[in-house]
């Protein structure tokens, strides 16, 4: 059905492979899977290695960046912007180590773009450096067998004082509270749903903190409230359409605005 651009797993290989993937589920491979099933294909089920795009190794290390920041808060370690700056510089440098990365030539923009991003982040932040958070980079699991789901597996960013849930998210455009909610409710349920079941408590709300890449960057905090139960209807049934696609082997390419970024381009052409 597929010729991918590298020799496939054989049949055995992908029966275990397509098993292994329906134990659990997580929110970064339920949003591949209905963004475009094709790509799931080569991502989750062939594990086509490409070069990764700047943007997403800038996303990449301003998270590591976050996260060292919230750690320190969470240690109460004073956490100076000059140690933040030489973090992201050694993060910068050796995560290249062992990846690939397509610069084209912008590496030194792209890098100042990053920095620049996290300036202006710790300028503007709701959050004071004296908050305490919940939690840190936390992984958590809920188990859905008795909704007849796999176990729901996932690592949150950070939970602030008060069940909080944060989600760190670098983009090039400014979100509107519409859109962010709908492109990422099925991720902000998933951690609603894992939330609740590590803690026993409901979270107080869910907040999407966007750094924008501006020629000015800035911060956009998108606040939700808690997950509604239409939305864990929405979460669990587009789970059940995840696992049976899943079983009838449904890889059939989702063609949209989303595959001017997708790295599998020349593959998907291939498919026949």
């Amino acid at each position: 059905m597929i010729a991918p651009a590298v020799a496939p797993p054989s049949q055995s290989g992908i029966k275990d492979r397509l098993d292994v993937l329906q134990e659990t589920v997580s929110a970064s491979r339920l949003n591949c899977w209905q963004q475009c099933r094709l790509k799931f294909w080569f991502r989750y089920v062939l594990r086509l290695v490409k070069p990764s795009a700047p943007a997403l190794y800038v996303g990449s290390i301003v998270h590591s960046v976050l996260q060292s920041w919230n750690l320190g808060r969470w240690r109460y370690r004073s956490v100076n912007l000059e140690a933040l700056k030489q973090t992201f510089h050694e993060n910068w440098k050796e995560e290249q180590v062992e990846a690939v990365i397509n610069w084209q030539g912008e590496e030194e923009a792209e890098r100042t773009t990053g920095w620049a991003l996290l300036e202006t982040y710790f300028r503007d932040t709701p959050i004071t450096l004296d908050e305490k958070p919940e939690a840190v980079e936390v992984s958590v699991e809920a188990d859905l067998s008795e909704h007849g789901l796999p176990k729901l597996i996932g690592v949150i960013d950070l939970v602030r004082a008060g069940g909080r849930i944060v989600d760190f998210k670098t983009a090039s455009q400014t979100p509107t509270v519409k859109k962010a909610q709908h492109l990422h409710e099925a991720q902000t349920s998933c951690y609603a749903i894992m939330y609740r079941e590590s803690t026993g408590r409901k979270e107080t709300g869910i907040e999407l903190h966007h750094l924008v890449k501006l020629k000015k960057p800035k911060i956009v905090v998108t606040p939700l409230e808690p997950m509604t139960d239409n939305q864990q209807t929405r979460l669990f049934k587009g789970i059940e359409s995840y696992v049976a696609g899943l079983d009838r082997e449904d890889f059939v390419p989702s063609p949209g605005l989303h595959c001017q970024s997708c790295e599998f381009w020349n593959e998907c052409r291939r498919w026949s």
